[in-house]
């Protein structure tokens, strides 16, 4: 993905060609769908946010600077939404002490092991409170270092750093006996 395809398209749409609006959206909307899903669990609720945050961009187009990356903007804004409207609309959590323990040691082969072992992590993360589990989200799924964590959720670097520690800290406690009495994988 292009910086300088992004800095193009955005001229174009702010010299009056709308059209060229769809090269940024061609671009980012898995990106933007992905990170609505992190966000919210539901595939269609992800989709209906990231149109939204495309919708956003569109009419606020004029405010980016040019300052920081496009991309950088744009996930910024949609982070913003994205919180917002799970603020509005929560999205189904389940406590942490629900969290599905693993089940009895079986036979199955090492990708079952791997999905079981994800899905009780992600599970963990979507049940974090909302402050730990957007930085979570950010730094481990969106691979976003610190600094574009913070820009991106408007908070200070140090503010991300603690939360992400004590992130990592609950899941640490919650996931630690869980995750060690899942089956080890056999070895070939």
């Amino acid at each position: 993905m292009s910086a300088a395809e992004d800095q193009a398209d955005v001229a174009k749409v702010l010299g009056g060609d709308t059209g060229a609006f769809e090269g940024i959206v061609k671009r980012w909307q898995g990106p933007l769908v992905n990170l609505a899903y992190r966000f919210c669990r539901d595939r269609g609720r992800a989709e209906e946010m990231a149109q939204e945050a495309f919708l956003r961009a569109y009419r606020r187009l004029e405010g980016w600077r040019g300052d920081a990356a496009f991309s950088t903007w744009l996930f910024a804004l949609a982070t913003n939404l994205y919180c917002s409207e799970l603020r509005r609309i929560p999205a189904r959590t389940v406590p942490l002490e629900e969290v599905a323990e693993p089940r009895e040691p079986r036979e199955t082969d090492a990708a079952l092991e791997e999905a079981e072992r994800e899905s009780i992590v992600r599970s963990a993360v979507l049940a974090l409170p909302a402050k730990y589990r957007e930085v979570v989200i950010l730094f481990y799924f969106h691979d976003m270092d610190i600094a574009a964590a913070a820009q991106s959720l408007g908070l200070p670097e140090g503010t991300v750093k603690a939360r992400l520690f004590r992130g990592r800290d609950i899941l640490r406690s919650k996931l630690g006996q869980r995750l060690a009495a899942q089956p080890a994988r056999k070895e070939a």
